[in-house]
């Protein structure tokens, strides 16, 4: 009768234990994405080295500088086949501002001219909005400016967490064995073997995860490009480069991508049709992306079934 208190109370601290634990790792859980994110970089860029070394038969750390040359310049190719081109348009687009407001201007004073008498006082005069609307947008703008110092703070503890994580990767990319064994020992002798089995099948499924992000990268970056080349916006293999990086961000980057290629199309005054179409394109891309291409491609490289991702 007297081991049934015992029971109970070692599972009292267990539970306890449990619940402490839960709330330290909650409160820490920056730091944990911060690591998290370290350690994807460094699988990915390890996995590109080990291709490396396999196949030029050099050393790791040679691979590794390698591999990190490469990611480097794609991603100084990609910058410079997007940023200069939308940087031109974008200065167009702030000419064509000014020219739609004053051709809407033009429009409201015909209709206001041919609408009934009882009618016209009721048709807004652009001249007079102007004021209302800056009006509206003073309190956005102080709140704005009285934010600024939260921004430049956010911003540099945004900066000090990239050179975090740059570091860490480094650090994992260098030397990963250790930092291994270090967790490993984490864990008591008797179940140190099935964490070591349990760390290998991660690997090998993040592994999997980035071959199948990649993949979805340059098909989702394809279509996009081939469509809008077929509907005639300029600069079709920027914004397909944008969109497939895009890819990456899984919520967020579909709605970051169609805004390029939308205030692009907007700059052709005789063909109005294209924003919509642009929208049309990327929302059947989208759809397909999440749909079919993610689900089969992650349930090939991961082994999920195709309506879990």
């Amino acid at each position: 009768m007297s081991e049934v208190p015992n029971v109970q109370i070692g599972q009292w601290i267990g539970i306890l234990a449990l619940g402490i634990g839960l709330y330290i790792l909650w409160q820490i859980r920056n730091v944990l994405m911060l690591i998290f994110a370290a350690v994807v970089i460094a699988t990915a860029l390890s996995t590109l080295a080990e291709q490396i070394q396999h196949r030029l038969k050099v050393k790791r750390s040679a691979s590794i500088s390698l591999a990190i040359a490469a990611i480097l310049a794609i991603l100084t190719l990609a910058i410079w086949l997007i940023v200069p081109p939308f940087a031109d348009q974008f200065q167009q687009l702030t000419t064509l501002v000014p020219k739609g407001i004053d051709r809407f201007s033009e429009w409201l004073d015909s209709l206001r001219d041919t609408a009934p008498a009882s009618v016209a006082p009721y048709i807004p005069d652009v001249e007079s909005l102007i004021p209302q609307l800056q009006k509206q947008l003073q309190p956005l703008a102080n709140r704005f400016l009285s934010g600024s110092f939260t921004i430049v703070s956010g911003t540099l503890g945004s900066i000090l967490n990239i050179l975090l994580v740059l570091i860490l990767t480094l650090m994992l990319l260098a030397e990963p064995e250790p930092y291994r064994k270090a967790f490993i020992r984490c864990f008591p002798s008797f179940y140190r073997r099935r964490i070591r089995e349990i760390l290998d099948k991660c690997a090998e499924a993040l592994k999997g995860w980035m071959i199948g992000i990649v993949f979805n990268m340059g098909v989702i970056g394809g279509l996009s490009g081939l469509g809008l080349l077929c509907i005639g916006v300029p600069l079709p293999l920027a914004n397909g480069i944008f969109a497939g990086l895009l890819t990456f961000l899984p919520n967020i980057g579909a709605t970051l991508s169609i805004i390029p290629p939308i205030a692009i199309a907007l700059l052709d005054e005789n063909a109005p049709w294209k924003p919509v179409a642009v929208l049309i394109l990327y929302f059947v891309v989208q759809q397909l992306e999440t749909n079919l291409l993610t689900p089969y491609v992650m349930a090939q490289q991961v082994s999920l079934l195709p309506a879990l991702p």
